[in-house]
């Protein structure tokens, strides 16, 4: 499984997967600089009210919140965005690794669509409760890969796998091979710790999993 981590890792940043990698970087980095200059546009039609000792301190708490907020949503950001690819990504490493095998089936769009919005909302509610684990009991380092280790791997090995199971055979086979795909969502959860690097996490993640379908099919 290292192995494999390691391959998918390296394969990022191969001719092939940096056109990916640039169009989903570039679509994420635009929707966060268009949603923050919403925010910035709203905040600021608010803060002109009141007092102006108040305007500056709510000018403060807004730019330390459109912080916050454009690092928490970049990562569900580039979930959405990269939803978009995955079937490219997961095309090349498929061919790459098993050339004669029949390939992979494409999502319809409405399905990625459809898969990259639950998968974004469900990275932001469970990144939310690693949060507020950390505040209130100190657990939230170990929570963050417990919790990010279960979505990641359920998530990016199921992908993989529809691309040639029904639906219902993909999660029976994801249960079935439970502990291995739980221990590849925490390899996993280990890129999206690292600041920047997690943008690559889709694609990284994406590689990993076909390989581990591979194996275990």
């Amino acid at each position: 499984m290292l192995a494999d981590a390691f391959d998918s890792f390296a394969q990022i940043f191969s001719p092939p997967f940096r056109g990916v990698m640039w169009k989903s970087l570039g679509l994420t980095a635009a929707i966060l600089v268009l949603a923050g200059v919403g925010l910035d546009r709203l905040a600021l039609s608010l803060i002109h009210v009141g007092p102006s000792w108040l305007g500056t301190v709510l000018s403060i708490i807004v730019a330390l919140g459109l912080i916050a907020g454009i690092v928490l949503l970049a990562a569900p950001t580039v979930l959405f965005v990269a939803s978009f690819f995955l079937d490219d990504i997961a095309t090349i490493v498929e061919r790459e690794i098993d050339p004669l095998a029949a390939p992979g089936r494409p999502a319809p769009l409405i399905a990625s669509v459809a898969m990259g919005l639950r998968f974004a909302v469900l990275s932001i509610l469970v990144n939310i409760v690693v949060l507020l684990l950390t505040l209130f009991t100190g657990v939230g380092f170990v929570s963050f890969f417990l919790l990010n280790g279960y979505l990641l791997g359920r998530e990016y090995f199921e992908l993989a796998a529809m691309r040639h199971l029904a639906p219902g055979d993909a999660v029976a086979l994801r249960r079935r091979t439970s502990g291995q795909v739980y221990l590849a969502g925490v390899i996993i959860s280990g890129v999206v710790a690292v600041p920047l690097l997690n943008l690559l996490t889709p694609l990284f993640a994406t590689a990993f999993m076909v390989r581990l379908y591979k194996r275990v099919a």
